[in-house]
């Protein structure tokens, strides 16, 4: 580990010595993530794209990619596009990325079942803002708005998300 990792503990996150509060998956964090489980996958996941809303905020770190109407992520594990970003029209099933609510205006996404997805092992673990504090997500990391965006430009290609 080292600084620069994002190490999530039942405390809370630690990032570049501070500490911030976040939430996991409702299931808690499990060694045996399955589709729908809503459990935080343990073990250690490299940080693989940010992607962004243009129209809500500034790109946070040069290397974000704006989040489109269209956009979305299958996590149909039945389908060959499982745990991929697609674009609609897509009738298989999928979570929608340009969402009305600001969740997903700033989404940190991780290698999780990713990009060669074993069907039924989860799909996408990303980060992003929280509903309110302390409550869970479907198996992903959420933080506040305002810790999200201090994290974000300041993660790097070596940045690890660690979940003890």
């Amino acid at each position: 580990m080292t600084a620069r990792d994002l190490v999530v503990t039942p405390t809370g996150l630690r990032f570049l010595g501070r500490h911030f509060a976040c939430t996991v998956g409702r299931g808690g964090v499990t060694d045996n993530k399955r589709e729908g489980d809503g459990a935080t996958p343990r073990g250690v996941h490299r940080l693989v794209g940010m992607l962004y809303r243009a129209d809500r905020i500034a790109k946070p770190a040069d290397w974000a990619l704006p989040i489109g109407p269209r956009d979305l992520w299958s996590d149909d594990p039945r389908h060959e596009d499982y745990n991929l970003m697609v674009r609609a029209p897509y009738a298989p099933s999928h979570e929608v990325l340009h969402r009305a609510d600001p969740l997903y205006d700033l989404v940190i996404l991780t290698d999780w079942n990713w990009p060669r997805a074993v069907r039924g092992h989860g799909s996408a673990i990303f980060l992003h803002q929280w509903r309110r504090p302390g409550y869970p997500t479907a198996g992903c990391v959420a933080f506040s708005r305002r810790d999200l965006h201090w994290i974000a430009p300041r993660l790097t290609y070596e940045t690890r998300l660690i979940v003890v």
